[in-house]
């Protein structure tokens, strides 16, 4: 190594180790995002979603309520949110849904999404930030339209998961819509869409730019193309394992910000968590982020203050094997979602705190 490299080496990390704990988005060109070391206020609306058509296991219908139950809401209201729980959505049973080409339920996933997006656009039309609980993760199509729709602009999207889930009716091995609800949603793959029943209402609504992957470790052939054809940032497994989750997060966040500042929408699959913590899910795949990686990447989302609407989503108590496996998957749920809206694990205290005199 060089003198000079070397040189470069230790100021960096001199500048890490001074700046790093402050400010995780610390940018000599850029003002970094407001950071709360109190308490947050964050008024959190919680609309559970118990739909389960856009893959072929039962169960995932369950998470909602199984989500609930581990405490969700009084543990929100105890570090200082407001909460207002809407129950959960009602979907139309489809009697008569045959696959449209390779696409199955069609009929049911189209008009779930859609409630789903009126649930979330009023939602936050109603000045909440709206927490789907998931059902399975083809609902995002109707919780990311419907945000995009209430924000009236722009957004970005951070999507935490195994898989792309952006296979397009075309590409598809499985039919299944959890797998393709992102190739909905990007303008730039609009034009290889073809008509479906009941998805004429979706309008793509997220450009390829304002998309970060974390987590990857289960991509199609035909989702590596797209990712790489349309430029998508993607941070796999291998980026998590390489670069570490802070220099992820940081990198991230640099990306998001480059541009303008738009409100993020963060997906978040509980299979992107390791199967070995979360294992209660439709298709775990081996190897994938840690409890701590998991709750990190909500705690840095948390401080940017951008946050704008959380997806839970594949949490399904039918496939753990004990009920240990599922509460492992429903408490590291809850603990995302705690994360999402100001848990610190270094500890919060309210703003007006004064220690008591003797």
């Amino acid at each position: 190594m060089s003198s000079a490299s070397r040189i470069r080496l230790v100021a960096a990390s001199a500048f890490k180790r001074d700046h790093h704990h402050h400010h995780p988005h610390h940018h000599p060109h850029r003002p970094h995002p407001p950071h709360h070391r109190q308490l947050h206020h964050h008024s959190v609306g919680i609309i559970g979603a118990p739909f389960s058509k856009g893959q072929p296991r039962g169960g995932v219908e369950d998470g909602p309520d199984r989500i609930r139950s581990a405490g969700l809401v009084g543990r929100l209201q105890a570090q200082g949110c407001g909460v207002k729980d809407y129950g959960n959505l009602r979907f139309d049973d489809v009697a008569d849904d045959a696959p449209a080409g390779r696409v199955m339920r069609p009929r049911a996933v189209g008009s779930a999404s859609r409630t789903l997006a009126h649930a979330v656009f009023t939602a936050k039309t109603d000045g909440h930030t709206p927490v789907m609980l998931g059902g399975d993760h083809s609902l995002a199509i109707g919780s990311i339209h419907g945000h995009a729709a209430a924000a009236g602009g722009a957004l970005s999207v951070v999507w935490v998961d195994a898989h792309a889930d952006i296979n397009t009716p075309l590409t598809t091995p499985t039919g299944n819509v959890h797998g393709q609800a992102m190739s909905y949603l990007v303008r730039e793959l609009h034009s290889k869409i073809p008509a479906i029943p009941h998805f004429s209402w979706i309008k793509p609504c997220v450009s390829a730019k304002d998309i970060v992957y974390i987590g990857l470790r289960d991509v199609d052939p035909e989702e590596h193309f797209i990712l790489k054809h349309l430029g998508i940032k993607v941070f796999s497994m291998t980026e998590v394992d390489g670069l570490g989750i802070a220099r992820v997060m940081e990198e991230t966040c640099d990306y998001l910000f480059s541009d303008a500042k738009k409100p993020i929408h963060l997906s978040y699959d509980i299979d992107a968590i390791d199967p070995l913590l979360a294992p209660a899910t439709g298709t775990p795949v081996v190897g994938g982020l840690t409890y701590r990686e998991g709750i990190y990447i909500t705690e840095q989302i948390c401080q940017t203050g951008l946050l704008s609407a959380v997806d839970l989503v594949e949490v399904n108590p039918k496939q753990g094997t004990t009920e240990a496996q599922v509460l492992s998957t429903v408490q590291t749920a809850v603990d995302v979602l705690l994360g999402c809206f100001g848990r610190r694990r270094g500890g919060n205290h309210p703003a007006g705190y004064r220690l008591p005199e003797p």
